[in-house]
Order: structure tokens, then C-alpha cells, then sequence
């Protein structure tokens, strides 16, 4: 890439900076655009708005995800209005997203998952993304100042969107990680690594997926499985979804909403006519 491609690419970085992007997302929109430029650049088109469909058309042809399509297009949106200052608006319509259901663990599958973990903090770490609902980014950057084990309440701080949010704490381990933050200060994390530290989200993602295999359940689960299956179990709890969407932390009640199609009671009432 030329000079003026990486000095407009560092323009993007501190701006993104300065109106407090996460890290990933500055790291994804900075990849996304110059993949973009590079792209305009070998295919030679002066057009930006022909470059930019045929660079997404390109990604739709390598099979990427409706997901990923949408944040290069986003990305690229933000590269020409705030850092080209271009006033002309980019008419691209986002790629639909693919509606598929969460992979949702019952509750003896979720208690067959802990049982299956030796590791007392693996399990605990496992047990408390479960039982609040919790990103694995948030189970990695907890802090002990961030539980509140009187009250039954965890504070999560900056979350997905720079949001706090107040979700659930779980009272059958409250023993459990009151033992394991014992001696610990408020900025400490709850769960840190044998050489200090925080636990990374790819080793909490591992711990999951080894005792999951070990499980032996025939599902698509992942880490984030844990989340969706608190989602779904305090639904069919008869917990408000309105509620769901505060503990979750869900900015449009649309995205709690999805979990109404896994629990939808009427629906798993119906006997098959075979």
C-alpha cells in the first residue's frame, strides 16, 4: 500500500480511537478497508461506488458470511464519510443476515457439561457464564470489585457497544467464588491465569470445547451457547422478555425476541400426525 493509503488508514485508526471503538472493532474496520483499497487498486476501478459492490460481491463469492459482508460495508461507510469527508451517501443495501435459531443446552446438558470439569475455576468460570448470561470477553475482564455477592448482582463494565449493564449473580456458587476471590483485591480479576493475569476468551473457549467433546452432546454448541441457553431457560421460567433483554444487555428487543422461536411452548405442545 502507498503513503497515502497507510497515512488515511492511521487517520482511521485514531478516529476510531477517539469516538471509543473497541479494539476489535478499530482492528476489524482498519482490515476491512485495506483489504478494500487494495481491492479498488489491482482491479483498477476509479468508480468508488462500482468498487465497493464489486469488492462485496467478491466477499459474497468466497462464501463469507451475510455478517462479515456487512461489517466491510460498514467499515468502508465510515472510511468515506469520516475520514474522505465524501458528502455523497454510498446506496448499498446490507446483505441479509441469515436467521438461524441459537444452539440452546438444556438444563441437564448445561449440568452435565459442569459436571464433566475437575478444574475448580474451569468450572466455576463455565458455571457463572451459564448462570448470568455472561460474553466470553466478559467472563475473561471481570474483575472481584464487579461481583456483589450480597445483593446477587454482577456489574459488567463496558460491554459489547461500551455499555454497563447489572445482570444476575448465582447463588448456588456464591460459596464457591467467595473462596476463590478470598485474599484478592477489587481490581483483580476473578479469573486469572497460573502465571498471573487474566485468562485469555481462547482459553476459556478451549476449557469449553474440551469438556463439551468430553460431554458427548450430539450439538453445534459453542462457549456463547452457555449464554443463549440462559436466555432461553429463564424464558420458559416465565421470566418477562423485556427483563431477558436488561440482563442481556440487548440495545433492540428484536435480537432478545429470538429466543421466543426456541421456547415457544404452544409449538413444542403439537404431536407429530405419524
Amino acid at each position: 500500500m502507498d503513503k497515502q493509503g497507510q497515512y488515511l488508514l492511521k487517520e482511521m485508526g485514531d478516529m476510531l480511537k477517539l469516538r471509543n471503538y473497541s479494539s476489535k472493532t478499530i482492528k476489524s474496520y482498519l482490515f476491512y478497508v485495506r483489504d478494500f483499497l487494495l481491492f479498488a487498486k489491482e482491479k483498477n476501478i476509479p468508480n468508488k461506488d462500482e468498487a465497493i459492490k464489486q469488492f462485496l460481491l467478491n466477499k459474497q463469492q468466497k462464501a463469507q458470511s451475510s455478517q462479515t459482508i456487512n461489517l466491510a460495508l460498514n467499515a468502508i461507510k465510515f472510511f468515506y464519510r469520516e475520514v474522505i469527508k465524501t458528502q455523497a451517501k454510498i446506496d448499498l443495501k446490507f446483505a441479509k443476515r441469515n436467521k438461524r435459531l441459537p444452539v440452546v443446552l438444556s438444563r441437564l446438558e448445561i449440568e452435565k457439561i459442569i459436571h464433566n470439569i475437575s478444574n475448580i475455576k474451569h468450572r466455576l468460570a463455565i458455571s457463572l457464564a451459564y448462570g448470568a448470561g455472561l460474553r466470553v470477553s466478559e467472563i475473561a475482564n471481570m474483575r472481584v470489585k464487579d461481583i456483589n455477592i450480597e445483593e446477587l448482582t454482577i456489574h459488567i463494565k463496558e460491554a459489547k457497544g461500551k455499555k454497563d449493564r447489572l445482570t444476575v449473580f448465582p447463588e448456588k456458587i456464591s460459596a464457591d467464588i467467595k473462596n476463590l476471590i478470598a485474599g484478592k483485591q477489587g481490581n483483580d480479576f476473578v479469573f486469572e491465569s497460573n502465571r498471573g493475569g487474566k485468562l485469555t476468551t481462547t482459553s476459556f473457549q478451549k476449557i469449553f470445547q474440551k469438556t463439551f467433546l468430553k460431554s458427548n452432546i450430539q450439538k453445534d454448541a459453542t462457549f456463547h451457547s452457555l449464554r443463549h441457553s440462559f436466555a432461553t431457560h429463564l424464558l420458559e421460567n416465565g421470566v418477562d422478555v423485556r427483563y431477558v433483554q436488561e440482563l442481556l444487555g440487548h440495545q433492540n428487543i428484536r435480537t432478545t425476541q429470538i429466543y421466543t422461536h426456541v421456547t415457544n411452548p404452544s409449538l413444542k405442545n403439537i404431536k407429530s400426525p405419524l
